[in-house]
C-alpha cells in the first residue's frame, strides 16, 4: 500500500511524557492472567484499538497447547484489572472469570483485517 499525503496527518507531533501509572503494550501482550482464585485462566494475546486509538478490547488466548486447540475470546478492557507489582518488578493481570466461562465464550477469530503478524 502507497502512502499519500492525504493518509499523513497535517498536523505534526505533540512531545508527551508517561505517568508512572502508565502501561506499554509489550507489558501487556502476553500477560497470564489469573482468577480470584489465584488459577492461570488465559493469556492476554493482543490488543485492540477503535479509530480514535482507544483501547477496545483485549484479545485473550485460553486452553490449548503450542497454539492447537487455542480458543481466543475478546473481551471488554474494564473487566481485566492490570497493575504493576514494584516488589517484584512484575506486571500482573486478574479478572473475575473461571477458564471454563471463557472457553464458552464466542470465539474471536483472526483473518481478514484481523491478523496475529504484522508480515
Amino acid at each position: 500500500m502507497k502512502t499519500t499525503a492525504a493518509d499523513v496527518p497535517t498536523k505534526g507531533p505533540d512531545f508527551i511524557s508517561l505517568q508512572n501509572s502508565d502501561m506499554l503494550s509489550s507489558n501487556v501482550v502476553g500477560l497470564d492472567i489469573y482468577n480470584q482464585e489465584n488459577n492461570s485462566i488465559g493469556k492476554i494475546q493482543d490488543v485492540a484499538f477503535d479509530s480514535s486509538k482507544k483501547i477496545t478490547g483485549y484479545i485473550l488466548s485460553v486452553g490449548g497447547f503450542l497454539g492447537m486447540g487455542t480458543h481466543y475470546v475478546a473481551i471488554d478492557p474494564a473487566a481485566v484489572a492490570i497493575k504493576y507489582d514494584a516488589g517484584n518488578k512484575v506486571w500482573r493481570a486478574t479478572m473475575n472469570a473461571t477458564k471454563d466461562q471463557l472457553k464458552s465464550a464466542p470465539e474471536f477469530k483472526y483473518g481478514g483485517q484481523w491478523t496475529a503478524s504484522r508480515s
